[in-house]
């Protein structure tokens, strides 16, 4: 189960084997799925949440770049400009957890300096309930995934 990425060799797939697959025909699935993104393995019984996460995740990111860019046009930066550094910026930020070794929160730390601009913006998003506001939106499509195959 590939997510749309996949449409830019760039997809988070997902696969469970049947019980009468063989480990031949997961390796062979997991070599085409490889060819348009990473992939894991899972048991069926995570799918709903798979689907939550990283199924419709792709469109919380988007939500994420469009609210950056709105963001920086209202603090002053022309659409297109505000629009690239947007998207440059989860794209980079993207590229440091997947590289770097680092958990997220330590990324995070190591950007916010005491008293400066990203603890200032971090604060307010927190305000905001950033954090529980993605964490409900998963779970809130794992539910209705869940409602979705019982029918």
């Amino acid at each position: 189960m590939p997510n749309t990425p996949a449409a830019v060799g760039q997809a988070a797939s997902v696969m469970c084997l049947g019980g009468s697959a063989r480990e031949e025909d997961g390796e062979r699935i997991a070599k085409l799925f490889g060819a348009i993104g990473k992939v894991w393995r899972a048991d069926e019984k995570y799918f709903d949440a798979i689907t939550g996460l990283s199924g419709s995740g792709p469109a919380y990111i988007y939500l994420t770049i469009e609210a950056l860019a709105d963001g920086g046009v209202a603090a002053g930066l022309p659409r297109e400009l505000a629009f690239g550094l947007a998207t440059q910026t989860v794209f980079g930020a993207a590229a440091m957890v997947t590289n770097s070794g680092k958990h997220p929160g330590q990324l995070k730390d190591d950007v916010a300096s005491p008293g400066g601009t990203t603890i200032a913006g971090i604060h307010e998003l927190e305000k905001g309930g950033y954090r529980g506001t993605l964490m409900n939106a998963v779970v809130a499509a794992t539910q209705r995934g869940r409602e979705l195959s019982k029918s």
